[in-house]
């Protein structure tokens, strides 16, 4: 039984009809959306929702049976816990006071895209390790917020106390320019009554848009190409004596059931 189920769950076809089914559960989540469609094929929508669910509990079934009595081979993977948490919430009734949040749930198993294809995976990994950096790039850049917005509150609260009149209406008008939403019709406004107004907002923009921008990117492709690297090493890395264990097993398996397939075979008397 566990060599049928790792036979299937190491199947060139296998991963990339998962990936297909994930792609087409992900396009029923969107048709439900319409009030239309919904009203026609609603039961035909619900119907493919819960096959699609089936398939998932038998992947992580057959997954787990594959590496049975090791569990820990299963679960000890970050990924494969994070796909069977959305099977197992996936099965949070859609009835009742659960409705809501069995239907934001059925959303998140497109999320599952990202544990089938090793490229994302790779990005997200890189994204999780970015964290820590990214932090020291938000404190430096809540800092210069805060100078920003303690200046143009003193500059320009008498003449725009719309944007500047408070040190959080400051804060949330920076927020504002830093997105590059607006900023011009704000800076027009400061410059009636400070002509040279221009340089905060010119400056404010170039160092809190363009320089952090950049920083973020560069933070990230440093990290990508750390998670490479690691990535990379651990394919190089030698073999442990549990994956020598793991490899005989198999080989063991596979000579016990050409053995029982030799058995079966008529006997030939001799002389023929």
């Amino acid at each position: 039984m566990r060599n049928f189920c790792r036979g299937i769950t190491e199947a060139r076809w296998f991963e990339p009809g998962m990936i297909a089914l994930i792609l087409f559960n992900g396009v029923l989540i969107g048709l439900e959306t319409s009030i239309d469609i919904a009203a026609a094929f609603g039961h035909w929508l619900h119907l493919g929702n819960n096959l699609i669910l089936a398939v998932f509990i038998a992947e992580a079934v057959l997954k787990i049976i594959a590496v049975a009595p090791r569990l820990r081979l299963y679960f000890g993977d970050g990924w494969n816990l994070f796909d069977f948490s959305i099977v197992v919430l996936s099965l949070i009734p859609a009835t009742g006071e659960f409705a809501l949040v069995a239907r934001l749930i059925r959303v998140l198993r497109v999320l599952r895209l990202v544990s089938a294809v090793p490229q994302l995976r790779l990005i997200v990994a890189t994204l999780v390790r970015s964290i820590p950096s990214m932090g020291h790039v938000i404190l430096l850049m809540s800092i210069v917020l805060y100078i920003y917005a303690v200046t143009g509150f003193h500059l320009f609260r008498e003449h725009d106390a719309e944007h500047w009149g408070t040190l959080g209406a400051a804060l949330l008008t920076l927020f504002q320019m830093v997105t590059l939403e607006g900023w011009v019709d704000i800076m027009e406004i400061a410059m009636k009554a400070h002509a040279w107004s221009w340089i905060y907002f010119v400056s404010f923009v170039l160092l809190g848009t363009f320089v952090m921008l950049n920083l973020f990117i560069a933070v990230v492709i440093n990290n990508l190409e750390a998670s490479k690297t690691a990535e990379l090493e651990a394919l190089a890395s030698p073999v442990t004596h549990h994956e020598v264990l793991k490899e005989l097993e198999r080989t063991r398996d596979a000579l016990a059931a050409l053995q029982r397939r030799l058995e079966a075979l008529p006997v030939v008397p001799a002389g023929r």
